[in-house]
């Protein structure tokens, strides 16, 4: 998958059918999470299905390489989209300075990142360059204050900043079950966080509204155990941290192809699908999988129905058709 651009390749006799006005993924971590399509970028020791629990036991450990328990969304969102996340989280330890040289705080973090850009050898969270990432972040106290910090990322590396307003200081308890909400709202640009214990909240947490910030491309969501290299001598920070997650709701647009179909029509093939706005696309051909080519114009998706023809069919062999869509905000 690039980073602007998902392909839905479809066989010209095949029908999908995903009529919805949002997608909502959940999971309990009743059953191993690597079924429900779960994978582990870095260190896999990191993350443990408890499968007598039901849970899934993480470490957060800076002096090692990024690593995350993943899940791809099937879809790009930007801050034209509604999207939240809201999961069960208990701290059972956590503690800064842990990596020798690095003694000031440095973030716990979950949240939706750019895969591609997350994985690159060159991103590290303390280096201040990270791409396309909307994370929950917490910095334990170094001195200054635990901190709740709601991330926006753009796709050019810039941190949405407003000011002290955007953080939150305050301690996250440890040894209790925190339900910690994330929404982000794109008709007023803000992020909407709430963190409670048995139904009570610990406090306010902020809301961050997104000024001057040009866009962001996420496609997955992780709970990320950040390396500590990459930050500038003197002032590094690290983390070692134990816990758990559980009781997942994801909330995001559905794909940008929907209740996918194709017929033919007066002689000529043509697929039909639900589109959505921001997003343009267009119907390539094939023979084998192998040189795809465009058979349709680029078209803006208005969110309802699309109809995209092959305008230049040919008559002999067997033919393979996707349409290819790409965010245009």
């Amino acid at each position: 998958m690039t980073l602007n651009s998902i392909f839905w390749n479809v066989l010209w006799w095949m029908t999908v059918a995903l009529p919805c006005s949002a997608t909502v993924f959940t999971n309990n971590f009743a059953n191993d999470p690597s079924g429900n399509g779960w994978r582990v970028f870095g260190n896999t020791n990191l993350f443990r299905w408890n499968s007598t629990n039901q849970n899934l036991e993480v470490t957060w450990d800076s002096s090692q390489a990024n690593s995350y328990f993943h899940q791809p969304l099937g879809t790009i969102l930007g801050k034209s989209d509604d999207f939240s996340v809201a999961l069960d989280v208990r701290l059972d330890d956590i503690a800064v300075g842990m990596t020798p040289g690095k003694p000031y705080s440095f973030p716990f973090c979950f949240g939706f990142q750019n895969f591609t850009n997350s994985t690159a050898t060159n991103f590290f969270r303390g280096s201040g360059h990270t791409p396309n990432l909307a994370e929950f972040a917490y910095y334990p106290d170094s001195d200054y204050g635990a901190t709740v910090w709601p991330s926006f990322w753009s796709t050019n590396k810039a941190l949405n900043y407003n000011g002290p307003s955007d953080y939150t200081i305050i301690d996250l308890p440890v040894g209790v079950v925190m339900r910690i909400t994330m929404n982000y709202t794109a008709s007023n640009k803000t992020c909407v966080t709430t963190i409670a214990t048995n139904g009570i909240s610990i406090g306010t947490i902020h809301n961050v509204r997104l000024t001057n910030f040009t866009d962001l491309r996420v496609d997955t969501f992780a709970i990320e155990s950040y390396s500590d290299a990459g930050q500038n001598p003197g002032d590094g920070g690290s983390l070692l941290a134990h816990g758990v997650v559980d009781n997942l709701t994801l909330t995001f647009p559905p794909p940008p192809v929907q209740d996918l179909r194709g017929a033919f029509a007066n002689g000529q093939w043509q697929v039909q699908f639900t589109s959505r706005t921001n997003w343009n696309y267009v119907l390539e051909r094939a023979q084998n999988f192998q040189g795809w080519i465009e058979v349709s114009g680029l078209t803006n998706g208005t969110g309802e129905n699309l109809f995209l023809p092959d305008t230049n069919a040919v008559s002999q062999g067997f033919q393979f058709y996707r349409v290819k869509s790409q965010r245009i905000d």
